[in-house]
């Protein structure tokens, strides 16, 4: 996949893995759309950047700001060649303590909000037959993790959406591909809701020691060039968590030639 001169439209893009990922984007020669609820923070990111940039701010669970958003995207310079669905909000609170608006705030954020997103762009994607859509899962989304019953739920479900998305998209020439982050150095966890939906307020020592953004944004960004379809970021524990959960490539192979040999259409004739 090249990047020069290429647009990636990238969601959460005001601080932590979106905005690395923009800065990585834009250092390779790329133009970057950067999305999110705060302009002036996506404003200081766009400052940043080595190249172009177009901000569209509006609340992911908005539909009528993303129909918005998502025309001015495609204007921009004609179409979007990766689209990274990074939005999210994670959870530090046990589930007999936590509320069902919490579930319900979480669940539509990281996981409605983010298929909204792609849904948006695969028609136009699709259309002219290439491009990329990334999605920002996690490791607690491979495997489940306590305090986070909420926030897994919704990245698993992510993942498989994604899954569904890339065996139907597999003869479109639209990739899909998956990132499974572990502990990042970002405000993930200061910002996590806890059981009555208030924000943590203070981070973690695993995530404070974690992977600089912009190293793991650059190995995201390798790994979508190469084509790789599960894409996992993180070291030690983590990292070997994920890899035991990783799916086999031949699977993804394997419904990718269903598709291609004619099993979306039989299912739909019957």
């Amino acid at each position: 996949m090249s990047i020069e001169g290429q647009v990636a439209w990238i969601t959460g893009a005001s601080s932590g893995i979106g905005a690395a990922l923009a800065r990585g984007w834009a250092a390779r020669g790329g133009h970057v759309i950067l999305s999110g609820r705060d302009e002036a923070r996506l404003a200081q990111v766009a400052a940043s950047l080595a190249s172009e940039s177009l901000i569209l701010p509006f609340d992911v669970r908005d539909d009528g700001g993303l129909a918005d958003a998502t025309a001015q995207a495609l204007a921009w310079k004609g179409g979007i060649d990766l689209a990274v669905a990074n939005a999210g909000i994670s959870q530090r609170s046990t589930a007999l303590e936590t509320g069902m608006p919490v579930y319900r705030e979480i669940i539509e954020v990281d996981l409605i909000a983010q298929i909204a997103f792609a849904q948006s762009l695969i028609g136009p994607m699709t259309g002219r037959g290439r491009g990329a859509l990334a999605f920002i899962s996690s490791i607690a989304g491979k495997v489940g993790v306590p305090l986070r019953t909420a926030y897994c739920a919704a990245k698993f479900g992510l993942a498989g959406y994604a899954d569904a998305l890339r065996g139907e998209l597999s003869q479109s020439g639209v990739s899909v591909h998956t990132i499974y982050p572990g502990s990042i150095r970002t405000d993930v966890s200061r910002n996590a809701l806890t059981a009555d939906g208030s924000a943590r307020g203070r981070s973690d020592k695993v995530i404070d020691e974690g992977l600089d953004p912009d190293v793991a944004a650059a190995e995201m960004l390798d790994a979508i060039a190469a084509g790789t379809r599960e894409i996992i970021v993180a070291r030690g524990g983590e990292k070997a968590m994920g890899e035991m959960r990783r799916t086999p490539d031949a699977l993804f192979d394997q419904v990718a030639g269903m598709v291609a040999a004619g099993y979306m259409e039989r299912m739909k004739g019957e």
